[in-house]
């Protein structure tokens, strides 16, 4: 009689997931920064707001374009090695930019840290996948996106706070120092992984990898869904006081609750939808759909105006990381690292769009206007996430002919 074989579950790698959450946190942070100092730093550099606040744009722009080129030039470094070498980078940058003595010099630092943010993401976004079965994605990369979230809850936040009371190179410093001991933290804890090798020219047996398509739409998905978002979020403090009516001292407050409500909507959908990504998609923009809706039709009603803006909150928190766990579902474990920097160039590209569609839109419409945008974006959305199933039923049949 053979004795049935007895296969162990590995467990769950809280510490590694936790390390790379926490360096989510200072990445982000490090980008988010200026947003809240612009009048200090302007004032400092002897420069227009409107001049500094091209930190943010030269930064965002570095990621789009750097992205998935230097994704292909450190394939072959070891996974762990990259990680450790681009916190390291990002702690560097940061105390460089907090000794910039002129905006010029500022400038060139952040477009640096915008490649440096680049390589992260392409490295981070799939580090996750490679330490846990497919089953347990969801889960785990819900934890490590649920840095990014505390950085707006909290790192941004605090990083206002510190500037304004000792000056805005101060937490320049600080984010510098936390990133480099954060190095040394995730060379000692976060474990190794050996990155799947791509299929070799010779031992193709098609022309192409066939989650190709599937990476194709999830990308295309997120960009047009960050459009949408940005073409309102942008200009929700305008849309709150004026439209709304909510008073200015007030806003701070308002903005704590929506982040908050985004990390409740990142436990949500790690745990409950993290099998299945594609259904808490539909969940996630179908009500953002509706709060969205109820803002662009009761703007001027109090009551549910804000309680749509704090469900938008906690939905559309979900959305974010239901894309990275799709896109970790959809890739093949070989090409992982380059499906995350293709991803990061879409995701930071929607960002960037929507607030430029915003401008454009505000200008010639108004701020009532921003809203419906996002709802025409998030019904193209909806069409993308439907046809998703037949792409990726379409993309096995080629591979196998």
């Amino acid at each position: 009689m053979s004795i049935p074989t007895v296969t162990k579950t590995p467990a769950f790698p809280w510490g590694g997931l936790l390390v790379l959450a926490s360096a989510v946190f200072l990445s982000v942070t490090a980008e988010m920064i200026p947003t809240g100092l612009l009048p200090e730093m302007s004032i400092d550099l002897g420069v227009s707001q409107s001049q500094t606040g091209l930190l943010v744009s030269a930064f965002a722009f570095a990621v789009v374009v750097t992205s998935v080129p230097l994704s292909f030039v450190f394939r072959r470094v070891r996974r762990h090695t990259l990680t450790v070498g681009v916190i390291i980078a990002i702690g560097v940058l940061s105390v460089a930019a907090a000794l910039a003595p002129t905006f010029e010099v500022l400038f060139v630092v952040r477009v640096f840290s915008g490649m440096a943010h680049g390589v992260f993401w392409s490295v981070v976004g799939a580090y996750s996948a490679y330490l846990v079965p497919k089953e347990q994605l969801g889960r785990a990369v819900s934890i490590t996106t649920a840095g990014g979230t505390l950085a707006f809850v909290l790192g941004v936040p605090l990083s206002s706070a510190v500037g304004l009371a000792f000056g805005w190179r101060v937490p320049f410093v600080g984010i510098g120092v936390l990133a480099l001991l954060g190095a040394v933290l995730i060379w000692w804890l976060l474990p190794r992984v050996t990155r799947p090798d791509p299929v070799k020219r010779s031992e193709r047996t098609h022309r192409f990898d066939p989650s190709i398509p599937g990476i194709a739409l999830v990308c295309v998905l997120a960009a047009v869904t960050m459009i949408g978002n940005y073409t309102f979020y942008t200009y929700i403090v305008p849309f709150l006081t004026d439209m709304v009516g909510v008073p200015t001292a007030q806003i701070g407050t308002l903005l704590f609750v929506y982040g908050a409500g985004g990390a409740v909507g990142v436990l949500l959908c790690g745990w409950v939808f993290g099998k299945r990504p594609r259904r808490g998609l539909f969940l996630g923009l179908g009500l953002t759909a509706l709060s969205i809706a109820v803002l662009a039709l009761f703007p001027s009603d109090p009551v549910p105006a804000l309680a749509a803006f704090t469900l938008w909150g906690v939905v559309f928190g979900m959305v974010p990381t239901l894309l990275a766990t799709q896109l970790m579902h959809v890739a093949s474990p070989g090409i992982r690292d380059q499906a995350s920097a293709f991803y990061s160039t879409a995701f930071n590209t929607g960002i960037g769009g929507g607030a430029i569609v915003g401008a454009i839109v505000l200008d010639a419409a108004g701020l009532g206007s921003l809203a419906w945008v996002f709802l025409g974006c998030l019904a193209v959305s909806f069409v993308l996430l439907f046809v998703s199933p037949a792409l990726t039923a379409w993309s096995q049949r080629r591979s196998v002919r």
